[in-house]
């Protein structure tokens, strides 16, 4: 029954795809209401395969069918190990949750069938991501995740000027429909370099199982390695794939422009699905190359942790530096994401640089993925609240929204507190666990980019929770709420309640926090080293635990204090400062230009397109039309002509003049018949005669 809850978890959300239309028909209550039940019960598929944690010896468990037996043989089966049930469960919960805000969210939307049937294919997909056994299967799951978010994110595709983000005036704005491509773009460029990956291991080692993997790398990782440089670039290929999809740098730019779509769709990308498939994916290659490095001695091995853990580090820094100027309340959130992924990346990064270091960063990658799902989940959904309330997404539009909305205050505010990283919540426990880490790695660079980075993050999280929630309230939200009848304040609800739940659980699991660190922590020793067989160390720390925590803390401090001061007791003026020094204005300016990098991008990729567009429409495009148009047509005409003259001189004549001489020499033939057999018979003699003289001529 254990595995059979794994295919459930893949079947019913596919189920509510195909049965969303006909629930339609009922009635659209009953179609809402259907919906969210086959999340639920695929929630609930997933919390009953967690007792199996409790009784890791007996995983992994695989269920599997022959799929493709020619040219290659290709099976379609599920893996429940340690970290597919831990994501898995991640997946399905939250997403329920969210799909229960959205039952009040989008309410009355006129596109409310097409978005529920998108919800449950974005969560079946992700989910046959996470349970794939293997890596055919799992790119699958991978792409449909990808066309998914292409559909959510350009959920508005009419572009009405209301689902407009970017700005505010004089910037340029972005419409549903672009961010939406851009998205589905740059995520499939990393994609198919992956598959590229995918398909070099296959080469080597005949099967995309990914167990068989694992057994068999004694066997191909050494071969492959006889080639030189082919483990960097096949480690290249393989790190591009979760680079797009989770949104690291370089390809990090599609992800702010994401939330274009609806407030909860933004919830799912950053906290439950798509954004976390990059790194559940390098935790599933983790094994393969830390044996090539520690055991089978590829020195080249080392290259796939050491690109890992620097993209993870340079991404968290960038994103957390852009979310210190930005106004759009889900941007902030967004930069917010590319940040946190950043952490769970580099922890994974470090994991390979010592023998003692494999579980250890495995496990804190893998527990910030779970804490900054709860947490990030429940910001997006309050922001989705305050921007309905307030009808703007720019947070210096709001101010002093406490009083209006007094439970999104204090949900929000409790995610906020556990994304800045403050005991004991969850965010803290697993920042440190990050943090040890990479401290332990002894590659000091790293740390102190990721401890300016909790910096970063304390300063811009107090920065918009007092702009939205405190201070003076601005122009915009006194015309909102002197409107009569205003709708400034708590959205429906399944909205209240499903920020509420998480917000619950985002206490309970902190207060967990050290117990659930060291449970996964057994976990994953078991499936690394007991299961797998990787050659580990035990952890002995060089760095007392204290250290860590007071660097974490005062960091938080060094970023929290200055915000409060300029944002909740206005102690400072941040218009004051801004004007008096000037490189905050270069800072600024540099900041909010997203360092240039959108820019370059829009530049290199958006107008070289264009560019080659318009060549191609003027310059082969024009040629090539007035060829097929004009002068292939021209030619035509003058072969028909020369055909059609042809036809008439020559084969015309021929036969008209073969069959008048044929006629002629029929009358001349038909006036020698006189109908006597006497006459007949004399000039068969003559004929006869004649014939006979020639031949004997002939002979002779």
């Amino acid at each position: 029954m254990d595995i059979q809850l794994a295919w459930l978890c893949l079947t019913l959300p596919l189920l509510g795809v195909l049965a969303t239309p006909l629930l339609a028909r009922v009635g659209t209550t009953v179609m809402t209401y259907g919906a969210v039940f086959f999340s639920f019960l695929t929630a609930l598929s997933a919390v009953m395969m967690l007792p199996l944690l409790f009784t890791a010896d007996v995983l992994p468990l695989e269920s599997k069918v022959l799929w493709l037996s020619t040219p290659i043989t290709v099976t379609f089966g599920v893996l429940l190990d340690p970290l597919s049930i831990i994501v898995a469960n991640v997946v399905a919960v939250i997403s329920f949750f969210i799909m229960v805000y959205c039952i009040g969210y989008m309410k009355g939307d006129p596109g409310i069938m097409r978005f529920w049937m998108l919800m449950n294919a974005f969560i079946g997909s992700m989910l046959l991501l996470v349970l794939a056994d293997n890596l055919i299967i799992l790119f699958i799951g991978w792409k449909l995740v990808g066309l998914c978010s292409y559909g959510l994110i350009g959920f508005y595709y009419r572009d009405e000027r209301k689902y407009w983000i970017g700005g505010p005036e004089p910037n340029a704005y972005d419409k549903p429909s672009a961010c939406g491509v851009k998205a589905f773009i740059v995520t499939s460029v990393g994609d198919m370099l992956m598959l590229g990956g995918i398909l070099i291991v296959y080469f080597y080692s005949r099967t995309f199982n990914i167990l068989e993997l694992y057994q068999t790398a004694p066997q191909w990782f050494p071969l492959m390695a006889e080639t030189p440089w082919l483990i960097v670039l096949v480690s290249i290929l393989l790190i591009a794939g979760p680079v797009g999809k989770s949104a690291q740098f370089p390809l990090h730019e599609w992800l702010p422009e994401a939330m274009s779509g609806p407030g909860p769709v933004s919830a799912l990308i950053h906290a439950a699905t798509m954004v976390k498939s990059g790194v559940f994916l390098i935790a599933r290659f983790i094994p393969i190359f830390y044996y090539g490095y520690w055991t089978a001695g590829v020195e080249e091995a080392m290259y796939f942790f050491l690109i890992v853990a620097w993209i993870g580090a340079i991404t968290a820094f960038l994103a957390a530096s852009q979310g210190l100027v930005a106004l759009e309340l889900k941007k902030v959130l967004a930069y917010s994401t590319v940040s946190q992924i950043g952490f769970m990346m580099l922890a994974m990064g470090v994991s390979g640089f010592s023998q003692e270091l494999l579980v250890k960063g495995y496990m804190a990658g893998t527990f910030h993925l779970v804490s900054h799902a709860m947490f990030k989940a429940c910001l997006f959904l309050c922001a989705g609240t305050v921007i309905h309330a307030v009808h703007s997404i720019y947070i210096h539009e709001m101010g002093a929204l406490r009083k209006f909305l007094p439970f999104t205050w204090l949900f929000m505010g409790l995610a906020t507190l556990s994304l800045i990283g403050v005991p004991p919540l969850p965010g803290f426990w697993s920042k440190e666990a990050v943090l040890v880490a990479t401290l332990e790695s002894q590659h000091y660079l790293l740390f102190t980019v990721v401890i300016v980075t909790v910096v970063f993050t304390a300063f811009y999280s107090t920065r918009y929770f007092g702009m939205i929630f405190h201070g003076q309230a601005s122009d915009h939200l006194r015309k909102e709420t002197d409107k009569p009848h205003h709708h400034v304040g708590e959205g429906y609800l399944p909205q209240t309640v499903a920020c509420g739940v998480l917000a619950v659980g985002i206490v309970t699991f902190g207060l967990l926090g050290p117990k659930a660190e060291h449970a996964l922590y057994a976990l994953f020793n078991t499936q690394l080293v007991a299961d797998l067989g990787m050659a580990t160390k035990t952890f002995t720390p060089v760095f007392s635990t204290s250290l860590v925590v007071a660097l974490s803390i005062g960091s938080v401090l060094i970023g929290v204090i200055p915000a409060y001061l300029f944002y909740f007791s206005r102690t400072w003026d941040v218009n004051a400062v801004y004007e008096r020094y000037g490189f905050i204005r270069a800072a600024h300016t540099f900041l909010w230009n997203r360092w240039y990098i959108n820019a370059l991008y829009n530049w290199i990729f958006v107008r070289g397109v264009m560019q080659a567009a318009r060549t191609v429409a003027d310059k082969i495009e024009v040629a090539a039309d007035g060829a097929i148009n004009k002068k292939i047509p021209a030619g035509v005409f003058s072969v028909a002509a020369l055909s059609n003259w042809f036809d008439q001189k020559a084969i015309d004549g021929v036969v008209d003049g073969t069959a008048t001489n044929f006629q002629n020499t029929g009358s001349a033939l038909s006036q020698m018949l006189s109908g006597k057999i006497q006459d007949y018979l004399a000039v068969a003699v003559v004929v006869a005669m004649l014939v006979g003289g020639v031949t004997w001529l002939m002979i002779r």
